[in-house]
C-alpha cells in the first residue's frame, strides 16, 4: 500500500508542467518562470527597498583629532601581467557538443509552445510606402510560420499585422509561453547528463594517460 502511495505521489510531481512565459509590449519584457499554478518573475527582478543610514551623533572635535592627518603619496600600483588563457583539444570538444545537440534536439520535440501572439502595428508617414510595408511584413510572416511549426508544436497562435496611418512608429507585442512537464525534463537530464559524464570521464582518463 505504501509502494502505491509513494508511486502516485511521484507521477503527480512529474506531471507537473513547468512553462516560461515571455512578453514584450509597451513597458518592455517580462519573463516570467511557472511550476504548476505557482509563478516567479525572472525579469524585471524586483527592485530591493534600500535601507536608509542611521544619522551620526554630533559629537565636538578635539585637539588631538582636529589636526589634519598626514597623508602619504600615493604610490604607482603594480599590475599584475594577464594570463592568457590557451585552447584545448578540438577532438575532445565535439563529443560535448554532439551532446549538447542531442539535448537540444530532444527538448525541441518535447518542448510545447501553448500560446504563441504577435501583434504589430506598423507605421509611416507615406500611406503607398506603409501599403508596400504591410505585404511585405505578411510575406515574411508566411514564410517564417512554417518552419516553427516544424520545430516546436504550436497548440495556438495569434498573429495580426495592421496598418495605423496616424501613428508616428511602428508598435510590436510578442508573447510565447512555452510549456513541458517535468518527468520528460527530468528524463532528458538523466539521459543526456549520463551520456556528459561519461565524456568527462573519458577526457580525465586522457589527461591523467597524458601525465
Amino acid at each position: 500500500m505504501g509502494f502505491l502511495l509513494a508511486l502516485g505521489v511521484l507521477l503527480l510531481i512529474g506531471a507537473i508542467p513547468l512553462s516560461l512565459d515571455a512578453k514584450y509590449g509597451e513597458n518592455g519584457p517580462l519573463i516570467q518562470f511557472g511550476l504548476g499554478p505557482v509563478s516567479y518573475t525572472l525579469y524585471p527582478r524586483p527592485k530591493r527597498e534600500e535601507k536608509k543610514p542611521k544619522k551620526a551623533e554630533k559629537t565636538q572635535p578635539s585637539q588631538e583629532t582636529s589636526r589634519a592627518p598626514q597623508t602619504k603619496p600615493p604610490q604607482p600600483s603594480q599590475q599584475a601581467p594577464q594570463k592568457t588563457e590557451k585552447g584545448g583539444s578540438v577532438a575532445d570538444f565535439l563529443p560535448l557538443i554532439k551532446v549538447l545537440l542531442g539535448f537540444l534536439k530532444g527538448l525541441r520535440r518535447k518542448l510545447r509552445v501553448k500560446h504563441l501572439e504577435l501583434k504589430l502595428v506598423l507605421a509611416h508617414g507615406d500611406p503607398c510606402d506603409l501599403a508596400v510595408n504591410y505585404g511585405r511584413t505578411w510575406a515574411l510572416i508566411g514564410s517564417l510560420m512554417p518552419q516553427l511549426e516544424q520545430v516546436f508544436v504550436i497548440q495556438k497562435q495569434d498573429v495580426d499585422v495592421q496598418c495605423d496611418f496616424t501613428a508616428e512608429k511602428t508598435t510590436i507585442y510578442a508573447r510565447a509561453k512555452l510549456s513541458i512537464p517535468l518527468y520528460r525534463l527530468l528524463g532528458l537530464v538523466g539521459k543526456y547528463g549520463f551520456q556528459a559524464l561519461r565524456e568527462y570521464f573519458t577526457l580525465r582518463n586522457k589527461g591523467k594517460g597524458r601525465a
